[in-house]
C-alpha cells in the first residue's frame, strides 16, 4: 500500500501543480509505483482533506426557538411582514440544509407577498429553485399547477389616476377659445384646449390661467423634445382617452414627455403600452433605465420580472448587472416597491451559486447590508458578506463583517473570525474564541468541529468525536479520520470509517476520498465503482479541488478494470439488488448506459435508486432523461406519469399510466396505475382494485428484479413500517398497498407471494415474510427472518429497525442502538428509547434523547414528542416552543396542531 498524508490545511492553501494524467497513466494498461521520494508528496496531493468551509448560511444557537418566535410573530404581524418573516424562516432551513422545507418557505413567502413585486420576486425565486422541471411545466401546461408563473402585472398594479375637483371646476369655468395649435418645427397639431387642458394641472394653468399661453391660439413645443407624431397622438389621447398604435421609440417619446408636464393618464397609459412589449433580456435593461428615470411603476415591474426569470443566465449580461448595482435607493423603489432586501437576497443567492467570490457576488451582498431594515436582516448580510471577503481574501473587511454579525446576535460567525486568526498565525486566539463560545447548555457539532482546527493530538481526537456525538451529520470529522488512519497505513479502518458516513449519507467529497483511497490500495474496481456513483449524483463533478473533471479520472481508471459485457452487468445488478448494495448498483447502470441497452428502462431504474439514497434531485433528473430515451410511446407515457407522481400531480399521473395501458398493457404502466389510484383521493379505492392492477401487472412482462419488487410490495403490510419511518414520496400509496392484505388477513397468499419473490433473490421479501410470522403470532421466527435479511442486505440499517419490533427489550435495544449507529438520521430508535425512559418516569433523560437527535434534524415527530413531554412535565413554555417550531415544519398536522391549541389555552 503505498503511504499516504493528511493534508493540514489551516494555513493558506496550499498549491499543487499535479496531473493526475502523469501519476495515473504512465504507461498503458498499468498504473505507477511511486517512489519513496515523491510517494509523500503525491499522494498528498491526490488525498487532501481541506478544511471546511465557513459556510454562507444562517446557523442559530437554537434553530428551535428561532422557527418558534417566527412562528409567533406570524400570528400577530401585519400582512405586509409575512412574506419577510418566511424569508427569514427560508434562511434557518437553508441553514439546516432542507431543501424540501427551503421551498415550502418561499412557496409560503410567495402566496403571502402583499404587493406585486413580492409576488415577482418570490415567484422567480420559485422558478430558479426549479431548474430543470421544465418538463413537468410542459405536462401541466393547460392547469393551473403552474402557479408561480409570470404575474399579470397590469392587472396587479391598478390606477390610482384622479382629476381633483377643484381643477374641475376650473376647467368647466374656463372661457377661453375651443382650440390651441401646437408647433413642432414646420408641423401644427390643432387640439382642442379644453380636453388637452384636462391631461395635466400644468397644462390647465397654461392654457386656462394667466399665463400669455392661455389667450394665444398657437404655442411654439419645438423645444421639449416632442415629435409631431408624438404631438398627434398626445392630442388623439386628449380626446379619446386611449393610445393608438405606436411604435416602442414613439411611446418612450410621449412617457418622458408625460412626466415631464404631470400627465398622469397619459403617462400610465404609455406605462401599461410599454410594460406589454417586453419580450427579450434586451428589451428589459433598455426599457428599464427608462422606466427608473420616467418613475414607471408598471413597466419597472414589467422588466424586473423579466429580468429575474431569466437567472441565472441574465447575470452574464453586464448591462443587467449595472442595473441592479447602480440603481439609488429611489430608483430601485420604483422597480420592486418593499422588496428591496428580498431582490437581493435573490440576487445574491444566484451569484454566490454562479461564483462566490466575484465581484459581482460582493456587490450584490454590499446592497444586501444597505437595504437590511432589522436585526434579523443584518446579521444575515453581514455574515454572507463576511464569507464573500474571507473567500477573495479581503480579510480586515472581513472580520469587520463577522464581527457585526457576532454583535447583532450570530454566534456561527465566530468561526470566521477564528479563521481569520488562524491565517495570522494565531492558532491559540482562534482556539480560544471558539471555546469562549461553547458551555455546558451551548454545544454543537459545528463548535467543536472548527475548534478542532486549532489544536493537535488528543484535543483534535477527542474534538471531533464530540462533534459527530452531537452532529453526524458532519463530512469533516469522518475525512479527517480517515485520512489519519490512512497516515498510518490501515486502510480497512479508513474505509470502515468513511463507510460509516457513506451508510446514510451519500457525500461527494467522502465518495471523492473513498475513491482515492481505493487508488492507493491499487484496488481499480472499487475506485471505478465509486467514481461512476459520483459522476451518476454529479455528471459535471470536478476532483483536485475542482481541477480535474472525474469523468477524465474515470476514463483512466476504466483502463485497469476488465471489461463488462452487457450480460455481465445485468448478472452483477442482479446481485447488487439482491443485496442491497445501492451504490454498486448506481456504478453498474452507469456503465451500463454506455452500452446498447434500452436507455430508458436504465435510467427509471437509476431513478428509483436515487429515490432510496434520499437523492431526490438527481433522481427527477434520470427520471427525466428516462422520459427523453424512451423507446415508445407506451413507455414515455409511464415515465411521464411517474414525472408526474413524484411531484404530487397524482391524477395526472393515473391519466398517463390509461393512456399507456390504452396503447400496451406493461408491467410499469399497471404498476404505476396503482400507485397513482391509491394517492389520487379519488374517492374510496377498493383495495381489490389495487390487487388487481398489481396482478394485471405480474403478468406483463418485465425484468425479475422489478417483479420480486412487485410482490413484495403487493403483500407487506407497511402500516407500521412507515408509521415508524416516515420515508418521504411513496408513503401514502405504499400505506395503502400494505394495508391490503391485512385488512383481508390474507396471510398465506402473503407468505406465497414473499417466498416466490425470495426464489428470485429479492431479498427485501424477508421482511414482509417476517411481517407475516408476527401476525401470526410467532415472533421468534420473525426475528430469524429479519435476521436473513440483515445478513445479506449491504445496507442494513432499517433491517436492523424492523426487527427491532421482533424481539425481547434487551434485543430490541441492542437493534435500535445499531440503527442509530448506522444511520443517526433514521428518528424512530430515539423515539422509542425516549419513550422508555419516560415510561420509567425519567422525564429529563426522555427529553434529552429527543433533543439530541433534534439538534441536527428538525423532524416533526420528534418536536411532537418532545413538546407531549414538556406537557406532561407542566413546562407549559417549552411545550408552547416546540409545538411551535414543529408546525413551522408541518403547518397543516393536525396532532400538532391540537396540541398547540391545548397548551396555548394552558389546559393541562
Amino acid at each position: 500500500m503505498r503511504s499516504f498524508f493528511t493534508a493540514e490545511s489551516s494555513k493558506e492553501e496550499h498549491s499543487s501543480a499535479l496531473n493526475p494524467q502523469s501519476w495515473l497513466q504512465v504507461e498503458r494498461g498499468k498504473l505507477p509505483k511511486l517512489s519513496s521520494q515523491s510517494s509523500s508528496t503525491s499522494i498528498e496531493s491526490l488525498i487532501k482533506v481541506q478544511q471546511p468551509p465557513v459556510l454562507p448560511f444562517f446557523k442559530p444557537v437554537d434553530y428551535v426557538e428561532v422557527l418558534a418566535q417566527i412562528h409567533e410573530e406570524l400570528e400577530s404581524c401585519t400582512p405586509q411582514e409575512q412574506s419577510n418573516l418566511f424569508l427569514f424562516q427560508y434562511q434557518v432551513f437553508k441553514g439546516l440544509g432542507d431543501v424540501k422545507l427551503m421551498q415550502r418557505s418561499l412557496r409560503e413567502a410567495w402566496r403571502r407577498a402583499s404587493s406585486v413585486h413580492e409576488k415577482i420576486v418570490f415567484g422567480a425565486w420559485l422558478k430558479y429553485e426549479k431548474q430543470g422541471e421544465e418538463l413537468i411545466a410542459g405536462l401541466l401546461i393547460s392547469k393551473r399547477e403552474n402557479e408561480y408563473g409570470p404575474v399579470d402585472v397590469k392587472s396587479h398594479i391598478g390606477s390610482h389616476i384622479k382629476v381633483s375637483f377643484q381643477e374641475s371646476v376650473l376647467m368647466n369655468g374656463s372661457n377661453t377659445s375651443q382650440y390651441v395649435v401646437f408647433t413642432i418645427g414646420d408641423e401644427k397639431i390643432v387640439c382642442d384646449r379644453q380636453k388637452f387642458s384636462e391631461l395635466s394641472a400644468p397644462f390647465h394653468t397654461m392654457l386656462n390661467g394667466d399665463f400669455w399661453e392661455s389667450s394665444s391660439e398657437a404655442i411654439d413645443l419645438s423645444e421639449n423634445n416632442i415629435s409631431p407624431s408624438g404631438m398627434r397622438a398626445i392630442s388623439y389621447f386628449s380626446m379619446t382617452g386611449s393610445l393608438i398604435e405606436l411604435p416602442p421609440k414613439l411611446l418612450l417619446e410621449i412617457l418622458v414627455f408625460a412626466n415631464k408636464y404631470c400627465c398622469d393618464r397619459l403617462k400610465e397609459s404609455c406605462d401599461r403600452r410599454l410594460a406589454s412589449l417586453v419580450s427579450s433580456k434586451e428589451d428589459a435593461v433598455e426599457l428599464m433605465e427608462y422606466a427608473l428615470d420616467e418613475n414607471s411603476v408598471v413597466l419597472a415591474a414589467s422588466c424586473l420580472q423579466f429580468l429575474l426569470r431569466d437567472l441565472p443566465d441574465c447575470l452574464s449580461d453586464n448591462g443587467v448587472v449595472d442595473l441592479f448595482l447602480h440603481a439609488n435607493k429611489q430608483q430601485l423603489e420604483v422597480m420592486v416597491g418593499r422588496g428591496l432586501f428580498a431582490l437581493f437576497c435573490f440576487l445574491s443567492e444566484v451569484s454566490m451559486n454562479l461564483d462566490s467570490s466575484s465581484d459581482t457576488t460582493a456587490r450584490f451582498l454590499e446592497r444586501l447590508v444597505e437595504f437590511a431594515e432589522n436585526d434579523k436582516q443584518r446579521l444575515l448580510a453581514f455574515h454572507r458578506l463576511g464569507c464573500v471577503r474571507l473567500l477573495r481574501k479581503e480579510y480586515d473587511e472581513a472580520r469587520c463583517l463577522f464581527e457585526r454579525a457576532v454583535n447583532a446576535g450570530h454566534i456561527y460567525s465566530v468561526a470566521g473570525l477564528a479563521r481569520l486568526d488562524s491565517i495570522k498565525d494565531e492558532k491559540h486566539l482562534s482556539y480560544e474564541k471558539i471555546s469562549s463560545v461553547i458551555s455546558p447548555v451551548i454545544r454543537l457539532g459545528w463548535m467543536y468541529q472548527e475548534r478542532s482546527l486549532y489544536c493537535d493530538g488528543d484535543l483534535r481526537t477527542k474534538d471531533l468525536e464530540k462533534a459527530t456525538e452531537l452532529d453526524p451529520t458532519l463530512v469533516y470529522p469522518y475525512m479527517y479520520r480517515a485520512a489519519t488512519l490512512m497516515k498510518t497505513e490501515n486502510a480497512q479502518g479508513a474505509l470502515t470509517e468513511i463507510n460509516r458516513i457513506l451508510g446514510f449519507k451519500l457525500s461527494l467529497e467522502c465518495l471523492e476520498l473513498r475513491f482515492f483511497i481505493y487508488l492507493a490500495l491499487e484496488d481499480y474496481k472499487a475506485a471505478l465503482r465509486d467514481v461512476q456513483a459520483i459522476l451518476t449524483l454529479c455528471p459535471q463533478y470536478r476532483m483536485f479541488e475542482g481541477r480535474v473533471a472525474a469523468s477524465q479520472l474515470r476514463t483512466l481508471v476504466l483502463e485497469h478494470v476488465e471489461h463488462l459485457t452487457t450480460a455481465d452487468c445485468w448478472a452483477q445488478l442482479y446481485d447488487c439488488w439482491s443485496a442491497v448494495d445501492d451504490i454498486e448498483s448506481l456504478s453498474v447502470i452507469y456503465q451500463m448506459l454506455e452500452s446498447d441497452a434500452a436507455k430508458g428502462v436504465l435510467y427509471f431504474r437509476q431513478s428509483l435508486l436515487l429515490l432510496r439514497l434520499n437523492c431526490p434531485e438527481a433522481a427527477m433528473r434520470s427520471l427525466q432523461l428516462a422520459w427523453q430515451h424512451a423507446s415508445s410511446e407506451h413507455e414515455r407515457l409511464v415515465y411521464e406519469g411517474w414525472i408526474l407522481y413524484d411531484t404530487g400531480h397524482y391524477e395526472e399521473g393515473l391519466q398517463k399510466a390509461e393512456e399507456s395501458i390504452s396503447i400496451k398493457r406493461s408491467f410499469e404502466a399497471f404498476f404505476l396505475k396503482a400507485y397513482a389510484l391509491a394517492d389520487s383521493g379519488l374517492g374510496s379505492i377498493c383495495s381489490s382494485t389495487v390487487i388487481s392492477l398489481l396482478e394485471d401487472a405480474l403478468r406483463c412482462p418485465s425484468d425479475n428484479l422489478r417483479k420480486g419488487q412487485v410482490r413484495f410490495f403487493y403483500c407487506t403490510t407497511f402500516w407500521e413500517y412507515f408509521v415508524n419511518h416516515q420515508p418521504s414520496g411513496h408513503t401514502q400509496a405504499l400505506n395503502n398497498l400494505g394495508s391490503v392484505f391485512v385488512d383481508h388477513g390474507k396471510l398465506d397468499q402473503a407468505a406465497d407471494c414473499y417466498i416466490k419473490a425470495l426464489k428470485i433473490h429479492h431479498t427485501r421479501a424477508h421482511q414482509g415474510l417476517a411481517r407475516v410470522h408476527f401476525l401470526k403470532n410467532d415472533k421468534p421466527t420473525a426475528y430469524k427472518e429479519m435476521t436473513k435479511l440483515i445478513e445479506k442486505a449491504k445496507n442494513n440499517a432499517s433491517a436492523y429497525e424492523k426487527r427491532s419490533e421482533y424481539g425481547d427489550r434487551e434485543l430490541t435495544k441492542a437493534d435500535l442502538e445499531m440503527v442509530t449507529r448506522l444511520d443517526p438520521l433514521r428518528v424512530y430508535p430515539y423515539r422509542y428509547r425516549a419513550a422508555v425512559l419516560m415510561d420509567n418516569h425519567k422525564e429529563q433523560e426522555a427529553i434529552a434523547e429527543l433533543s439530541r437527535a433534534i439538534a441536527f434534524k428538525a423532524d416533526l415527530h420528534l418536536l411532537h414528542l418532545r413538546a407531549a413531554f414538556h406537557e406532561h412535565k407542566g413546562d407549559v413554555l417549552s411545550a408552547l416552543r416546540d409545538c411551535r417550531a414543529a408546525l413551522s415544519v408541518d403547518p397543516n398536522h393536525q396532532e400538532m396542531l391540537e396540541l398547540h391549541t391545548r397548551v396555548n389555552s394552558h389546559e393541562p
